[in-house]
């Protein structure tokens, strides 16, 4: 099991636990963790879900190692790969976002590309002080990760600096940006989470889930959803164009990616 999932006075907690690989998603990851999503969603006992991870990091993104949990085709095509990213992660990432029930991350050590996948959905996020986030997918010839919640999140000269350099954002910094909620000493991360997912689970329910439509649908109607979907499609050239150069698109100078993020 890569997913823990727990209930207590109202909050459901769902803990990604690879972190002997720095919770790197792979299919069951992805696949169990919706299905937490899902249980909490549909749980009336559940009133917030509050989603963290084990270990020093957060998440270091897509396992880029190879996926023993799925078979490996013999042959990549872009058919396939928008097939695999269009379901297990723009689907699975709007799934979350759209949950009708407040969702909470807490975020430590690196979130990378695919980890924000995770966070970005989460209606608040609390950052540990050592937390960073980035997206360094450009050196594979791709403009950013499937989930292009980027400009949302950070504004548009921010995520510019963001996907044109592959530099890190610091919590603080995201803090600034409105990306972050709250930034806290690392020790104090779970329990500042939790307290603040207790605080939430007070109120109305009914209450919590017309608030939180209003602000989905405000972002929708100012473009967030067409725009999410639209750059998704502008995501796969960028793996038309690294199957074209490279081969099969993790096929990269993967160091080069882990430099960025020292």
């Amino acid at each position: 099991m890569n997913i823990r999932y727990e209930v207590a006075d109202k909050v459901a907690t769902i803990t990604l636990d690879r972190p002997e690989v720095a919770n790197a998603q792979n299919a069951a990851l992805l696949d169990e963790l919706d299905a937490a999503w899902q249980r909490a969603a549909y749980d009336d006992d559940v009133a917030v879900i509050l989603l963290r991870a084990e270990g020093k990091h957060f998440s270091s993104g897509h396992d880029m190692k190879g996926d023993s949990s799925a078979p490996r085709p013999d042959k990549i095509t872009l058919d396939l790969l928008y097939n695999i990213e269009s379901r297990r992660y723009l689907e699975y990432s709007l799934r979350w976002r759209n949950v009708p029930k407040p969702s909470i991350a807490a975020v430590q050590g690196r979130c990378i590309a695919g980890g924000l996948l995770l966070c970005w959905p989460c209606d608040l996020i609390i950052a540990a002080d050592d937390a960073q986030f980035s997206d360094p997918v450009v050196l594979m010839g791709i403009g950013g990760v499937e989930y292009h919640g980027h400009t949302w999140e950070l504004g548009p000269r921010k995520a510019k600096e963001m996907l044109f350099t592959g530099r890190s954002v610091s919590g603080a910094e995201a803090e600034r940006f409105g990306m972050v909620n709250k930034v806290v000493p690392r020790a104090e991360l779970d329990a500042e989470a939790l307290a603040l997912a207790h605080e939430i689970a007070r109120m109305p329910t009914f209450g919590l889930r017309q608030a939180k439509r209003a602000v989905n649908q405000t972002l929708d109607v100012q473009g967030f959803y067409a725009a999410i979907q639209s750059v998704f499609d502008i995501h796969q050239t960028g793996h038309g164009n690294a199957l074209s150069v490279n081969g099969f698109p993790i096929l990269v100078d993967l160091e080069r990616m882990k430099e960025s993020n020292r």
